[in-house]
C-alpha cells in the first residue's frame, strides 16, 4: 500500500482547494493510505473528505517554531513509514515533520530555506498554474508533468441524520426556501461586504418568502448581531454558534449561500450549493468557487483587486458600490424554490 502525508494548508478555503489533489493522488496510486497533517479547525471539512484516511492535528500555531516538538511529531509519524510528504504551505516550519519524519520523498515549492528539507522541490511557473486549486493539484504528478484538466471537483460528503440533528438543536425548523448569508472574512475587512447591505438584502430576501440565516464563526458574532439588528430581525443570526461542522451542515440545509470572498464560500462550492459569491479587495483570478453553481458579482474598479485587508484608500467603493439590488439581480428565484 502506498503512503502518503500531506502537510495542509491553515485557511478553511485553502483546504476545500487541496481536494482535488487529494482526488489525483487516488487515481495515481490506487489503494492509496492518505493522510493530511493539518490545523485543528480544518479538520472537519477533512472528515467529509472520502480520500482522507487519517486527519492529523497540527498543534503548532502560526509562527510556532518549537523544533524539539516538531521533531518529536516527526519521530511519531516515522512509524507509519511514509512513501512521500507533499507540504503545500511554502514556510521553512511546514517542511520540518516529514523531514525529522525520515520520509524518503518531500514535495513542494520553493519556499523560504527549504533546501534539504524538501529534497523534490518545484520552481512554481505562476503563468501556466493561475489558480490556487492548479498549484496544489500540480504537486500530484512528477516534476515537469503536465497537469491533468480538468481537475476533478472538491465534494465535502454530508450525513444527512448528522445535518437534521444540527437542526434540531438549533431549533430551525424551514418551512420556507432557506438563504445562509455568510458575512465574515477572516482575512480582514476589506473582503467584507457591509452590514447595511446584509441587512437590507435580508429584509428583501424575507420579503420575497425566504427564510434567512447568517452564518459565520464567533469571531463574526458582533457582525452577525448587528446585521440582524438593522435587518429588523429579518434573519437568524446563528455566527458564532456553531461548530465548523455544524456550519457545514447549515450550509447543506440551503437552497441558496450568498457569500463574501471566504472560507465559507468555498465550502458552499464544494456542496454546489447555488452561490453568490461577492468579491473586492480579492479576485476570482486566483481563488474562485469550484462550482458551476456559483455566481460571482464584481465591480472591476481601477483600484480592485488590490489584496489589502483594509481599504487603502478609505472608501470602500469596491463593496460599497455593489448594491443589493445588484445582488439580487443575480439570484435565481425559481430555482431556490424549485
Amino acid at each position: 500500500m502506498h503512503r502518503i502525508l500531506v502537510v495542509g494548508p491553515s485557511w478553511i478555503g485553502d483546504m476545500v482547494l487541496a481536494q482535488p489533489l487529494f482526488k489525483l493522488l487516488h487515481r495515481r496510486h490506487p489503494g492509496l493510505a492518505l493522510d493530511v497533517l493539518a490545523p485543528q479547525w480544518t479538520l472537519p471539512l477533512l472528515q467529509r473528505m472520502p480520500e482522507v484516511r487519517h486527519a492529523i492535528p497540527n498543534p503548532f500555531d502560526h509562527g510556532d517554531l518549537k523544533l524539539i516538538e516538531r521533531r518529536r511529531l516527526g519521530a511519531g509519524l516515522a512509524a507509519e513509514g511514509y512513501d512521500q510528504a507533499i507540504v503545500l504551505p511554502n514556510s521553512f516550519k511546514s517542511a520540518l515533520v516529514p523531514f525529522f519524519a525520515g520520509i524518503p520523498l518531500r514535495t513542494g515549492y520553493l519556499g523560504e530555506l527549504r533546501w534539504g528539507l524538501l529534497n523534490d522541490a518545484r520552481r512554481l511557473d505562476e503563468r501556466a498554474l493561475p489558480l490556487m486549486v492548479e498549484r496544489f493539484a500540480a504537486l500530484a504528478g512528477a516534476a515537469g508533468e503536465p497537469l491533468e484538466r480538468p481537475l476533478p471537483p472538491a465534494h465535502l460528503k454530508i450525513d444527512d441524520n448528522v445535518r437534521l440533528a444540527v437542526l434540531h438543536k438549533l431549533a430551525l425548523e424551514p418551512r420556507r426556501p432557506v438563504v445562509v448569508l455568510c458575512p465574515g472574512a477572516e482575512y480582514g475587512p476589506a473582503k467584507r461586504w457591509p452590514a447595511k447591505h446584509f441587512a437590507e438584502l435580508a429584509q428583501r430576501l424575507g420579503s420575497r418568502g425566504c427564510e434567512v440565516w447568517l452564518v459565520g464563526s464567533a469571531k463574526d458574532a458582533a457582525l452577525g448581531t448587528e446585521i440582524a439588528a438593522l435587518s429588523g430581525d429579518s434573519c437568524r443570526n446563528l455566527c458564532g454558534k456553531t461548530t465548523l461542522g455544524e456550519a457545514v451542515d447549515l450550509l447543506a440545509a440551503a437552497q441558496l449561500v450568498i457569500s463574501n470572498d471566504s472560507g465559507l464560500m468555498h465550502v458552499a462550492a464544494a456542496l454546489a450549493k447555488p452561490l453568490v459569491a461577492l468579491y473586492g479587495s480579492s479576485s476570482p483570478a486566483f481563488t474562485p468557487p469550484l462550482s458551476r453553481s456559483a455566481r460571482i458579482l464584481k465591480l472591476d474598479l481601477p483600484c480592485s483587486p488590490c489584496f489589502e485587508r483594509v481599504c487603502p484608500l478609505g472608501h470602500f467603493n469596491c463593496m460599497m458600490q455593489l448594491t443589493p439590488e445588484r445582488v439580487l439581480e443575480a439570484v435565481d428565484f425559481d430555482k431556490i424554490r424549485s
